[in-house]
């Protein structure tokens, strides 16, 4: 099987390259190696033996710890750490012993807090009042810049300041450039901000920060299982204009969430699908051919710093049911695919 999509992967790529493929961009060029990351799932129980030796094994060199934040819907306050209720991986115990395990396997580590909104998303919050908009910034402050510590006290190489708070950000761009000052005094490491797919051409402050984060969900076309071939003209208008947003910015772009649900349809509007997946069928080709056909068109350029897919599902633990169907790789298809590119690329 492993042989098989290494014959697949190599003709497909060396058939269909754009035009640009090799080119400088105007930006000065990424010298370090591709991030080849997963988004590794915080689980609700220590974990029984060291988890990131699979990881390796794969050829991933990153790896994306993401410590939840709550909030409820309309309310400006974010809860984390809590022990008492949140999964083992998510308190500040759970989180230094994942860096260190991924650590002792020389892995690079992406620090990625993150809020959760029950009854709500992230990319909708929105207050009435100027003292709410402070009730929350403080309360987000506080959240991120004690992940700040942690992330300069372990030495890690980057972290994520937030993630598709998109109309937040464009809304309270002053606060966001103040919280980044804020965070460069605690931290040393590299930053990035996690734009949803179709807002990162509206976040304001790239110039504060050192890398464009996109959460790429970019919906290329609805078809049940499309081939690699059409998905690689379909992601053709997005990479243009990636592209020209890279050289316009002067900075590389990291996919900080990217990713396919194993079932028909996947390259579509994932995000309608997740709403219905327990109705829908599984489909490890489609999932296959979706994540092919993203490294096909990406791998090569300069300006592509890697990304990290989502999500990787440590010892099992953290999944929240259908396994089979989500985003996981991880006894599927997709994970040749994953393996041939993150090894042989």
């Amino acid at each position: 099987m492993v042989q098989k999509y290494t014959i697949k992967i190599w003709l497909v790529c060396a058939l269909c390259l754009h035009p640009l493929c090799g080119q400088k961009t105007g930006i000065a060029l990424m010298r370090e190696p591709k991030i080849k990351g997963l988004s590794f799932v915080a689980p609700p129980e220590p974990f029984q033996g060291n988890p990131m030796h699979d990881i390796t094994t794969i050829g991933s060199n990153w790896i994306a710890v993401i410590p939840y934040g709550f909030s409820e819907k309309g309310k400006p306050e974010v809860f984390y750490n809590q022990s008492k209720w949140q999964w083992w991986g998510e308190t500040e115990a759970g989180v230094l012993e994942t860096i260190r395990l991924a650590k002792m396997e020389g892995l690079k580590i992406l620090l990625k807090p993150q809020v959760y909104i029950h009854h709500g998303w992230v990319g909708e919050v929105e207050f009435q009042s100027e003292a709410a908009w402070h009730q929350w910034e403080n309360s987000y402050r506080n959240f991120i810049c004690y992940y700040a510590r942690i992330a300069e006290d372990e030495k890690l190489p980057m972290l994520c300041i937030a993630t598709e708070f998109d109309r937040v950000a464009k809304k309270r761009e002053a606060f966001f450039r103040s919280l980044i000052r804020e965070i460069r005094s605690l931290y040393s490491g590299k930053l990035v901000y996690s734009a949803n797919w179709d807002q990162y051409q509206n976040i304001p402050f790239w110039d504060a920060l050192d890398f464009i984060g996109i959460s790429a969900y970019f919906p290329l076309r609805d078809e049940a299982s499309p081939r690699v071939t059409d998905l690689i003209s379909d992601w053709d208008p997005h990479r243009k204009m990636l592209a020209a947003f890279s050289a316009q910015k002067d900075m590389p772009i990291l996919f900080t969430e990217f990713g396919y649900l194993s079932v028909e349809g996947c390259a579509g509007k994932t995000w309608n699908l997740e709403r219905c997946l327990g109705d829908l069928l599984v489909n490890q080709n489609a999932q296959a051919n979706a994540l092919e056909a993203l490294f096909c068109t990406f791998w090569h350029h300069a300006w592509w710093a890697g990304g990290f897919l989502w999500k990787w599902y440590p010892e099992g633990q953290g999944h929240e049911g259908f396994p089979e169907k989500d985003y996981t790789p991880q006894g599927k298809m997709a994970m040749n695919v994953l393996q041939n590119f993150y090894k042989h690329p």
